[in-house]
């Protein structure tokens, strides 16, 4: 088994790409393509706001990543898992063959990527010819290492969630049933002979690597739920199911009397979906492995941060650097369900309202990855409205044609000096935003670094009101620094957003001006490059319906 593969930080280096270096203009070593998963979605029906909201949580990082190196590839991995007893059953209920009934609810998924404007490079199926082939390898490999063995085993058994949870996972209800106490599903004591996978084997080297790397799970409270997991004892992982029962899988080598267990399926995917198996052993051999972050649900952190590096360790294969177990949106403080009819439609949203206004309520509320947050149209239209009043009406007030005729030919030569002489508490904060909100990104809060861009503009306005520019009796100079200065945050606070709104930040620097090789984290000073001479009207979020 080779040693645990050392983590530092989200993208493979500690502060590589801190603002210092950022800055300078020295060439960066040459890195691995920037490799990001969300978890693969299981299609038993549409998407819900929560699909939606691990698409673009990725995404956002899959753009930073391309942000602070425009030189280096990213690698955006999704699909759908589509084998398993749910989708058997739903299929027959539906009078479709599993196939068929993949076939119909995947697409969806699919264009979910495509709406909410993310970079998604590949979207994989389990039901994919070179993915089962993979699965099937990766089977033969654990067997070849004596980690596969036949036994009985009995244990609490979910069908939505096609898992055994542990007796500390599970608890009685007062009508007598048992429920998981993770996922909130009904479980099922259940005996059974099939193949097990030597999870015990793991315990001691995972406990090791999490203790060890206090940062690989993301946040605090699921990297501690890890290690309470590992200080009891692991039993053997059911990995397989009777054929009898379950025949819509990939089939056991061998065995046709079992089929491979679901989540072996899907974890697997991460695998095939960047060339496994490989060739050769060898680091050349697999530029892309390992993941730099994998975005899940805290649902499945389990399977995410137990069962699959213990394969990877088995297999002799770097762990996923960082783990992001995002907290789930919600409807009234309650889980949403199908069943229930809660379910809050992403695409409905992203019609209605716009992909980079959904975005951004996505990240500045749901960004903080530790709670669960409320799904609220009524709070998303307050956030459309500050996105607007920020860069839209900020935008509009500052390129307007009677500012632009008093105070053209006032330009400041340098807005910095301009800015640090005339406002020196916004050029404070204007100087360190790129810094601040780069080491929030680099330490998940999200929800933290799209605050600090909204501050800043909040206090450009600020400072457009001091200065009162639609006053005649302000001098025609302090206007123009005014406004050069505004014109300035607005390029620096859309080139920090492009991974937040890419659709509007890319026309808000368009028409400031900025030229495309000029739009990387490194760019992003105050001050650096200079701003365009004319600024066109340009009418940001008016393109929607949603007037409101």
């Amino acid at each position: 088994m080779q040693p645990l593969v050392a983590t530092r930080s989200i993208f493979r280096s500690s502060r590589a790409l801190s603002l210092r270096r950022a800055y300078s203009t020295s060439p960066s070593p040459p890195s691995k393509p920037y490799y990001i998963t969300t978890p693969i979605f299981y299609p038993n029906a549409k998407p819900h706001i929560g699909h939606l909201h691990s698409l673009v949580i990725a995404d956002i990082y899959a753009r930073y990543a391309k942000l602070c190196d425009p030189d280096r590839a990213v690698h955006f991995v999704t699909g759908t898992d589509e084998h398993g007893l749910k989708i058997q059953n739903a299929a027959k209920a539906k009078g479709l063959s599993p196939l068929q009934f993949c076939d119909e609810l995947s697409v969806n998924f699919r264009n979910l990527a495509k709406d909410a404007n993310t970079t998604v490079s590949c979207f994989t199926r389990t039901t994919q010819l070179d993915h089962v082939a993979a699965v099937t390898h990766l089977w033969k490999e654990l067997e070849a290492k004596g980690l596969i063995y036949k036994g009985e085993h009995s244990g609490w058994y979910s069908i939505s969630d096609e898992t055994f949870y542990p007796a500390t996972q599970v608890t009685q209800l007062e009508n007598g049933e048992h429920i998981s106490t993770t996922s909130g599903s009904k479980v099922e004591w259940q005996t059974e002979v099939n193949y097990k996978f030597r999870l015990s084997a793991f315990r001691d080297s995972l406990r090791t690597h999490y203790t060890e790397n206090p940062d690989v799970v993301f946040p605090p409270q699921a990297h501690q739920e890890v290690l309470a997991w590992l200080e009891g004892p692991l039993e053997g992982l059911s990995i397989s199911r009777n054929r009898s029962r379950l025949t819509w899988g990939i089939p056991v080598p061998n065995d046709p009397e079992q089929t491979i267990y679901v989540w072996i399926d899907a974890l697997t995917t991460y695998l095939s979906s960047v060339g496994y198996p490989w060739n050769a052993p060898n680091e050349s051999s697999r530029p892309i492995w390992p993941p730099n972050v994998q975005v899940i649900g805290k649902d499945i952190l389990r399977f995410h941060a137990i069962y699959f590096p213990a394969m990877l360790q088995a297999l002799g294969l770097p762990l996923p650097i960082n783990l992001l177990s995002h907290a789930h949106w919600t409807v009234d403080r309650a889980k949403m369900s199908k069943s229930v009819g809660n379910v809050a439609d992403p695409v409905e949203f992203i019609q209605e309202h716009d992909s980079d206004i959904v975005r951004f309520y996505l990240a500045r509320v749901g960004g903080r990855f530790r709670i669960d947050v409320d799904w609220s149209e009524p709070q998303l239209l307050k956030h459309r409205r500050e996105l607007v009043t920020n860069f839209g009406n900020t935008y509009a007030r500052l390129a307007s044609p009677a500012m632009a005729e008093r105070t053209d030919a006032l330009r400041p030569a340098d807005a910095a000096s301009a800015l640090r002489a005339a406002h020196p508490v916004l050029a404070e904060q204007l100087a360190s935003l790129p810094e601040v909100f780069d080491t929030h990104m680099r330490g998940f809060g999200l929800a933290d670094a799209v605050a600090a861009v909204v501050d800043a503009l909040e206090q450009v306005n600020v400072m457009l009101t001091v200065v009162r520019p639609w006053d005649a009796s302000v001098p025609a100079q302090d206007v123009a620094d005014a406004r050069w200065i505004g014109l300035e945050a607005l390029r620096q606070c859309a080139i920090l957003f492009q991974p937040i709104i890419p659709v509007h930040a890319e026309m808000l620097l368009d028409a400031l001006g900025v030229h495309g090789g000029l739009r990387s984290l490194r760019d992003a000073g105050f001050g650096r490059p200079a701003l365009g001479k004319t600024f066109p009207k340009l009418l940001l979020w008016e393109n929607k319906k949603a007037k409101k």
